[in-house]
């Protein structure tokens, strides 16, 4: 592919030279140094004149640093004329901060997205935004992907005929709905009540999932509170098995470990979007990568082609 230059943030340089593998280009070196007052400085190390740019950052933990650091990749690439920049978000981690729930209170995924128009990027290429608003955000074109695809695929090598797709909370049943009819199974939803970051009350569980297979999805997680929550309510109606699946496995504070060792639980299935470090890793954990798709998602911004196709 011509004319196209591909960075990386130091996020998780391991999926952007896997998507680069498979886009067929290099991977173009970004040198991050830090001065003495602890300031950041990004420089692009490869010609981005009339070129059509792509920074690759998601934005992991930690996260202010990554932001800061992506915001400095955008600002370079437009200082030295890139024909356009996009931005590739395989994780928005600000778009938890989706509306205002309390007096007072920051919207934090509306401020970041005005922050990366501001920086100079032309378009948004992200993976599994939190809620749908959070495409309405941004004032620059948003090519929203999603990783149902993948953990589809990986479900269907098991036996589905007694299998059903829960989601955590009402808010994420759209998406479960989506994936069920992928699988070909029925879906249920937990009835959630947030009270804190890490506090989270499920009264019920709406749907039938006694003597099934229950497949858990939700968009991430982090501690993993959530999940321990509803898995309490899956017992108690008695279901036979559980697998959890998320398209970003955050797992902080131990939450591999803990999940991992609950009852019934026979596999946990995320995707490569962060990065999950080897010390963190446990038997039951599977990684898919989302690298081909993101990939395909590039390429068909870059040819001008139509991104929505790629889910027909």
């Amino acid at each position: 592919m011509r004319d196209i230059a591909v960075f990386s943030g130091t996020a998780h340089p391991e999926l952007a030279a896997e998507i680069c593998a498979h886009l067929g280009v290099p991977l173009h070196p970004a040198r991050v140094s830090r001065f003495a007052n602890d300031c950041l400085e990004v420089q692009l190390q490869a010609n981005c004149r009339e070129r059509d740019v792509f920074l690759i950052q998601p934005l992991s933990p930690p996260v202010q640093e990554h932001l800061v650091e992506l915001l400095l990749m955008v600002d370079a690439a437009r200082g030295a004329s890139a024909g356009r920049i996009t931005v590739v978000l395989p994780h928005y981690a600000y778009a938890r901060s989706d509306k205002k729930d309390a007096p007072r209170i920051s919207i934090g995924g509306r401020l970041v997205a005005d922050l990366l128009t501001s920086a100079g990027a032309d378009r948004v290429l992200a993976m599994t935004l939190h809620s749908p608003q959070v495409h309405g955000f941004f004032s620059v074109p948003v090519d929203h992907l999603h990783a149902l695809r993948e953990l589809s695929g990986h479900f269907r090598r098991y036996d589905l005929t007694n299998a059903v797709v829960v989601s955590p909370d009402l808010g994420n049943a759209k998406e479960a709905a989506a994936f069920a009819r992928m699988l070909g199974t029925p879906v249920a939803a937990g009835a959630k009540q947030r009270f804190s970051d890490d506090r989270v009350k499920i009264s019920t569980v709406i749907g039938d999932v006694t003597d099934r297979d229950v497949i858990v999805l939700d968009d991430e997680i982090a501690k993993g509170s959530t999940v321990i929550e509803l898995m309490s309510h899956l017992r108690e109606r008695q279901a036979r098995s559980i697998r959890l699946a998320c398209t970003h496995g955050l797992f902080s504070s131990g939450a591999l470990a803990r999940l991992s060792a609950q009852e019934g639980v026979l596999e946990i299935v995320c995707t490569n979007t962060v990065p999950i470090p080897a010390e963190k890793r446990v038997p039951k954990l599977e990684v898919l990568s989302v690298a081909p798709a993101l990939a395909e998602a590039m390429r068909r911004i870059h040819n001008g082609e139509s991104v929505s196709a790629l889910f027909g």
